[in-house]
């Protein structure tokens, strides 16, 4: 894992002044790579490239970045890692093209000498985002894998030339431009709690989406396509006839396989284990790919409601693995918010930001690499909306839209901390009955699936365009998350706080064979009367015993509404008022200090939308 940057000018430059434009490029994207830093660049065509490398497979300099393919016509700087590298180097070698080396980057490079880049990138198990040089077409390729688990941006100035970095922060760098604040996507991020693909938080700046491609000749427009595209694959794929039983088999051996090829490192590699199914079926998995090798990382926090440690350790206990909980204090928590907008480069506002980097800097004191169970939720129907789709909302449907909307009103009149009063004290009552019943009351009146998406994933209810998705409305909920939610906020949560510690995390889940398997799927198969996840449920089932892990889901994430009310009061009330926020004129200060009013009061609660103005207001802070 790396990060990486460059520059494409499309006419000749001084090779000193293109290297030097690079290597400032890199130096912003230091901590992603602190084991080396390399520059080159070719002056007739005005192309610079920057590397920064976390060693991760073939420690040696062999591995060192940019590289040059055997036959010296490419060039790439490449951030990812490649998991069936070793497969390919033997398919290449029957080609008659030996790979020199263990490096997984050399077989990516000899794999498009064979093939070309459109050929080689269907063949790649992998997550990764590059820029590799043609040498003989003078053409820059910039590529991104499959699910958008590795970032790459870019643009295109006025006078031609193409800026690209794994972070913002590297093509400000570059210089020779001057970026500017996109309202419409600042006005995305504060509906979403994140800047959605493409677009980024300036202006004319694009983030590849997953699958994305991009080809730039030495003249005219770029080229863009799409190589992998998960809408039309969720569209197109049929549903295979298969049983519960044969679904369980299959996809407990494809999350087998998946982890055991993601294990391949020279580093120590560890899990993240947070009690639940996602991440508790890759430790499983890991446990049987590397027995006794195993080790999982789990955060402990002070608040019962948000710890799962125990959980956590209880399911490690029956795996046989080696456990260890980092604990982390509100303290801790407090501490690391003014962070926040500096790590996440453009605004964030998921508030497990938190956790995540807490959990990424204690993991790194252990370990270079950690599986995830990021992409579960997302692929097997695990959230609340999944379950809505497949089984409440055929039957919400059938009622008149006016009695909906009546219903809605009447739980929509009673704040959710009220609603929270009530119920908790009965038995069975889900953690927050009040967030529940307000999410339910939004549903209620929608006036079709689309808008209940819409009204389950944004703070304002509006959708955002995402091309042609499938027509079974829980197929429809799972490749609309996967095609936007998974990337824009789960992914870019996990990159931006792990990278900041050079902590390499890997998402078993999201291989390309798990995606195909999970829209292959029957519906019908993935949510049940006792919830979400029903295959993934009984694929771990096989390993642990249903008691460790069947219960509510918890979300990792800490509790954002109370401290906004209690230790971070002060510091929200700073934010609101800040000078920056208030001259950049993209936030109603009139509509801010109306939702603080009412969740300070504990009339509403605003938790979400108040987040993403404070994450907003300390990014721009970070930026004077």
């Amino acid at each position: 894992m790396c990060g990486i940057a460059g520059l494409f000018l499309r006419r000749p430059a001084a090779e000193a002044t293109l290297l030097a434009r690079a290597a400032a490029m890199g130096r912003t994207v230091a901590h992603r790579g602190p084991d080396g830093a390399g520059e080159w660049a070719d002056a007739q065509a005005g192309v610079a490239f920057a590397h920064r490398r976390l060693a991760i497979i073939d420690l040696s300099p062999g591995g060192a970045q940019p590289m040059a393919s055997s036959c010296g016509r490419y060039v790439v700087t490449y951030n990812g890692e490649l998991y069936n590298y070793r497969a390919l180097r033997a398919e290449l070698a029957s080609c008659g093209r030996p790979v020199q080396g263990e490096s997984d980057t050399a077989v990516l490079l000899e794999a498009v000498a064979q093939w070309g880049v459109p050929g080689a990138l269907p063949r790649l198990d992998a997550m990764f985002a590059f820029a590799l040089w043609d040498r003989s077409e003078r053409v820059l390729w910039l590529a991104r894998d499959h699910a958008g688990i590795k970032p790459l941006a870019w643009t295109m100035l006025a006078d031609g030339a193409v800026l690209f970095g794994s972070e913002l922060r590297a093509l400000e760098a570059a210089g020779g431009w001057v970026p500017e604040i996109d309202p419409e996507s600042v006005a995305a991020y504060l509906r979403l709690g994140c800047i959605p693909a493409p677009r980024t938080v300036f202006r004319a700046v694009r983030k590849l989406p997953p699958g994305g491609l991009v080809r730039v000749g030495m003249d005219g427009a770029p080229e863009e396509r799409r190589w992998f595209d998960v809408l039309a694959l969720a569209r197109e794929t049929v549903p295979a006839p298969l049983t519960a039983a044969e679904a369980e088999e299959a996809v407990d051996a494809a999350l087998t396989d998946s982890v055991r090829a993601q294990l391949v490192a020279d580093v120590p590699v560890g899990a993240f284990l947070s009690g639940g199914v996602d991440s508790a079926s890759v430790v499983a998995a890991m446990a049987r790919a590397a027995p006794g090798a195993a080790h999982a990382f789990t955060i402990g926090f002070d608040d019962p409601a948000y710890d799962e440690s125990a959980d956590a350790a209880r399911i490690a206990e029956a795996l046989g693995v080696r456990h260890t909980v980092l604990r982390a204090t509100e303290a801790d928590a407090l501490a690391l918010v003014d962070a926040l907008p500096r790590v996440y480069d453009e605004p964030f506002a998921d508030s497990s930001q938190l956790p995540t980097l807490l959990l990424s800097r204690l993991t790194r004191g252990h370990v270079t690499v950690a599986l995830s169970g990021d992409g579960g939720d997302e692929l097997f129907g695990g959230y609340r909306r999944h379950v809505l789709a497949a089984r409440l909302w055929p039957r919400l449907a059938c009622v008149p839209r006016a009695l909906r909307r009546a219903a809605a009103g009447a739980i929509g009149a009673v704040p959710p901390g009220w609603w929270d009063a009530m119920l908790l004290p009965l038995p069975r009552a889900p953690r927050r009955p009040g967030e529940t019943l307000h999410k339910l009351a939004s549903v209620l009146a929608a006036p079709d699936l689309d808008a209940v998406y819409a009204r389950l994933t944004s703070t304002d209810g509006e959708a955002l365009p995402r091309g042609d998705a499938p027509d079974d409305p829980l197929t429809r909920f799972r490749a609309l998350d996967a095609a936007g939610y998974l990337h824009d906020d789960v992914l870019t949560k996990v990159d931006r706080a792990s990278m900041s510690v050079a902590l390499e995390v890997r998402v078993p889940m999201l291989s390309p064979a798990m995606i195909r398997l999970a829209f292959s799927l029957p519906p019908g198969l993935l949510v049940r009367a006792d919830g979400g996840k029903a295959v993934l449920r009984d694929a771990l089932a096989r390993h642990v015993p249903r008691p460790l892990f069947e219960r509510e889901k918890t979300g990792f994430s800490f509790p954002v509404g109370a401290w906004l009310r209690g230790p971070l009061r002060g510091w929200a009330e700073d934010r609101l008022q800040s000078r920056r926020l208030r001259e950049a004129g993209l936030v109603d200060p009139a509509r801010a200090a109306r939702l603080w009013t009412e969740h300070r009061a504990g009339h509403r609660d605003h938790a979400s939308a108040l987040w993403a103005v404070l994450m907003l207001a300390g990014w721009l802070e970070a930026r004077a």
